[in-house]
């Protein structure tokens, strides 16, 4: 199954309420994913530009939007990204297949 990395911050409102009522979002990830058919891998509090990231599998690119969507439309959180990952098997499969198709294709500008 396909993993995505997301990766966002709390609203100001959102840390307040934590701060006042602290909450362990961890199972509601979880059973939101699974509501979609995903998985949660694993969530983490950052520090820096974002406050969260979250690592899921999903069967697809719709399952994960409409668990990050649904989240999103809480209200809680902003400024989201989510980035399919890899792993190093695949990578390398992706490198195999990437160095011929480079072998064959001209860059712009090149003779």
């Amino acid at each position: 199954m396909p993993i995505y990395i997301s990766r966002g911050r709390y609203t100001s409102d959102a840390v307040q309420g934590m701060l006042a009522n602290p909450e362990n979002r961890e199972d509601a990830i979880a059973k939101l994913f699974q509501s979609v058919g995903g998985k949660l891998i694993s969530w983490y509090l950052t520090f820096g530009e974002h406050d969260w990231l979250v690592i899921g599998e999903f069967p697809d690119e719709k399952a994960a939007a409409s668990a990050i969507l649904a989240a999103a439309a809480g209200g809680s959180l902003a400024h989201i990204e989510t980035t399919v990952a890899m792993t190093a098997k695949d990578a390398v499969a992706t490198f195999g297949s990437a160095g011929k198709l480079a072998k064959q294709f001209r860059s712009a500008g090149r003779s």
